[in-house]
């Protein structure tokens, strides 16, 4: 007897009436700091970081074994305001994911100041709601070198809002040497308790400078798997 593939016996067993109007797996902002203490070298570090991750071909295999065969990303800059650095691109394969990591390695810095993450948190929902795309899961990914929170809404206050509209909230706290409190597991801790939460929401850190792409990769991958988003908290990268 033939075998179906995985992707479509996923989407034959959706539920039939409104559910089958979504026509993407996932709607993912990627909602990257670009406050104050996040330098250019660094800002570039990151975008590269995620560029990499993006065209990775296990990434590039996770998003091919979903049930719609692609994923719809935004790259969010987020510091006492918000830049949206990509609009909203859908990615199926190679092509495409090279399309995401030329525009994010060409585009200018677009948020600065302090802190903002309660407004961050904000604006990412309101980029899923807003766009033409309806995805079958909505995760808004969030990274951040620490809690700050200078101006616009509380940070819970913002999480219980997003949540509310059926968004799941996961974070990448970027370690930064010059901070032993943070080394020793601090902001995991406080991203844990403050920013995350929804369905499988988890934490995956960036240990080292030298292990950000590596985290971002995991993270990606986690959060495209839908099953492996399942029961994760916590996970560094080594």
């Amino acid at each position: 007897m033939r075998r179906l593939a995985p992707a479509l016996v996923l989407a034959l067993s959706l539920p039939a009436g409104p559910a089958l109007a979504q026509d993407t797996d996932l709607e993912l902002v990627l909602l990257a700091d670009s406050s104050g203490s996040i330098s250019p070298d660094e800002l570039m570090f990151q975008r590269e970081g995620y560029a990499q991750a993006m065209t990775d071909p296990e990434v590039l295999s996770a998003i091919a074994n979903t049930a719609y065969g692609e994923i719809a990303v935004s790259y969010i800059e987020w510091a006492a305001h918000q830049g949206q650095v990509v609009k909203w691109m859908r990615i199926g394969g190679a092509e495409d994911a090279q399309a995401f990591a030329d525009q994010l390695l060409s585009a200018p810095r677009m948020a600065f100041g302090r802190n903002a993450i309660g407004a961050a948190l904000l604006e990412a929902a309101w980029q899923i709601e807003a766009n033409d795309i309806d995805g079958w899961r909505k995760v808004i990914d969030f990274s951040g070198d620490s809690a700050g929170n200078w101006s616009g809404p509380p940070i819970e206050a913002a999480r219980d809002e997003v949540l509310a509209k059926g968004i799941t909230i996961n974070a990448l706290p970027i370690l930064r040497p010059d901070d032993p409190g943070r080394a020793q597991g601090g902001l995991e801790a406080i991203y844990e308790q403050r920013i995350i939460g929804g369905l499988g929401a988890f934490v995956v850190t960036a240990e080292t400078r030298d292990s950000f792409a590596e985290a971002v990769k995991r993270k990606l991958i986690l959060e495209i798997s839908s099953s492996g988003m399942v029961g994760k908290r916590h996970a560094a990268a080594e």
